[in-house]
């Protein structure tokens, strides 16, 4: 393993271990390429970039392979803080960010043939199973299919991409950048530079069964690791980094609507007695707060669980589910109350504010922000029915 590619800045952080980098910088770096971004469809390079440096695609690695281990409240209140920057480079950095949780799960060699040279390297995914096709053979799969929505998949040398294996069910495929290609379909009226573009396995590629993961055993909880971190069910790491960018967007919206709002008015203190304004301000607050709160209390609770040598249980998994299928739901609840009142000129081709209105209520389109069928299951398991998901 290259001594280079594990440096990691001498930040610690609380519990003693070497944490993320101050983000200061790349925040700066981050902000000043939004507008790239965007106009690419893509996270600009040097975004990429300065994320690594920072140590975020390490926060889930584990330590032998040159990662941090980061517990999910210090991950996520750094994605907090780079979307209150740019959404879109929140939404591809995160999300590439939490897979080596995941690569964590799968066999040792799995982990090796990804990381054992960089432990920066990077990871897309899509999970929708629609597209993919299986047939098992010895020793592994061939694996075949078109799978879409696979965000910030341009900087990725390897892709998580699922599918359903006949007779067995789902399974997650590790898949090298040799054995797919990537089509430029991303043309959205939101979170533009995510470049969640196409990834294509036209003819069918041998994926050895070293390199899959079970859904069955993310919902188990079985892999070889050692340290507790891992012991988190998957799913809660990975539902949260497609919400938690929508807080931080949220952060931004309010920033600039009282910016607006000083600049645009002879006597900035009239609005402080404007019933309406103050309202809707103290309603967006209370929202992003609640938002955050929630997220962290579940983290806080799950880690105090698995470290103390316990298992999360079935019933918290599936309301933490539901709850974090609420956040963008929340989050378009708090930008329209101030799209709203945001004044004319935030109806024209740039206006910052109407972006973020944009970016907020694209992330709806997730399933993970879908949140009818986490409801109808928390519900009904509350009633004492059984649960249905085996993602949570």
């Amino acid at each position: 393993m290259s001594s280079a590619a594990i440096a990691v800045d001498d930040a610690i952080n609380l519990n003693g271990r070497k944490g993320l980098a101050d983000l200061g910088d790349a925040l700066k770096i981050i902000a000043a390429n939004s507008e790239k971004t965007r106009e690419d469809r893509r996270v600009a390079d040097e975004s990429i970039e300065a994320l690594k440096k920072t140590g975020l695609m390490r926060a889930f690695l584990p330590v032998k392979l040159g990662g941090l281990e980061l517990s999910p409240q210090e991950f996520f209140a750094a994605h907090i803080r780079i979307a209150e920057a740019d959404m879109s480079t929140a939404w591809a950095g995160g999300i590439i960010a939490v897979h080596p949780f995941q690569i964590a799960l799968m066999d040792e060699q799995a982990q090796i043939d990804v990381f054992g040279e960089n432990p920066d390297t990077c990871v897309s995914s899509s999970y929708n199973p629609v597209g993919g096709k299986t047939e098992q053979v010895d020793g592994g799969v061939m694996l075949s299919g078109r799978w879409g929505w696979s965000s910030g998949s341009d900087h990725c040398t390897w892709a998580l991409l699922g599918a359903i294996v006949p007779g067995e069910g789902y399974r997650t495929f590790l898949v090298p950048r040799s054995d797919y290609e990537i089509e430029d379909t991303w043309f959205s009226m939101g979170l533009q530079g995510t470049g969640s573009n196409d990834v294509v396995i036209d003819k069918p590629v041998f994926v050895p069964d070293y390199r899959t993961h079970k859904q069955i055993d993310g919902f188990n909880g079985t892999h070889s690791q050692e340290s507790p971190l891992f012991n988190i069910p998957w799913a809660q790491i990975f539902i949260r980094v497609v919400s938690s960018a929508a807080i931080g967007a949220m952060k931004k919206a309010i920033k600039i609507f009282v910016e607006k709002a000083a600049k645009s008015s002879t006597d900035p203190t009239k609005l402080q007695g404007d019933p309406d304004i103050t309202r809707r301000l103290a309603e967006v607050r209370n929202l992003i707060s609640e938002a955050e709160a929630v997220m962290f209390a579940n983290f806080d609770s799950m880690m105090d669980t698995v470290v103390s040598g316990g298992t999360v249980a079935i019933e918290d998994r599936v309301l933490y589910r539901y709850q974090a299928s609420i956040v963008i739901e929340k989050m378009i609840k708090a930008i329209d109350l101030l799209f709203d009142v945001a004044g004319g000129r935030s109806v024209f081709i740039g206006s910052p504010i109407q972006q973020l209105w944009h970016d907020i209520h694209i992330a709806r389109a997730h399933v993970a922000n879908s949140p009818t069928a986490f409801a109808r299951n928390l519900g009904a398991t509350t009633l004492g029915a059984a649960n249905t998901d085996k993602f949570i």
